[in-house]
């Protein structure tokens, strides 16, 4: 078996999401609560632009040289404003939660 610990990209978030599926409870409900949270973080709280890189990275499979391309910009411009994309939604939805979950029914 190859060594995955290192391995990056598509794949290794595909067996990461299979890994935790099987290994907790069910716990549908807290995901959709997350999803429900993740959604309206997009929506508020990242910029335009780090929203569409991040839509076309994620949702789409683009890579960061096809983002750049599509949009104009170098892809280290690209790399960067969907790391700072990433940092601003993980901040918001680790310490912003609690007042989603408290509004949300």
């Amino acid at each position: 078996m190859p060594n995955t610990r290192y391995r990056r990209g598509r794949h290794y978030a595909a067996d990461m999401a299979v890994y935790s599926r099987q290994m907790a409870g069910d716990n549908s409900r807290e995901l959709s609560r997350l999803k429900r949270n993740l959604i309206r973080a997009l929506q508020e709280d990242v910029t335009e632009k780090q929203r569409t890189a991040l839509l076309l990275y994620y949702a789409e499979g683009y890579n960061m040289r096809e983002i750049g391309e599509k949009l104009g910009v170098d892809k280290s411009t690209i790399s960067r404003t969907i790391k700072r994309g990433e940092r601003r939604l993980q901040r918001c939805l680790r310490y912003g939660a609690e007042a989603y979950l408290r509004n949300m029914p």
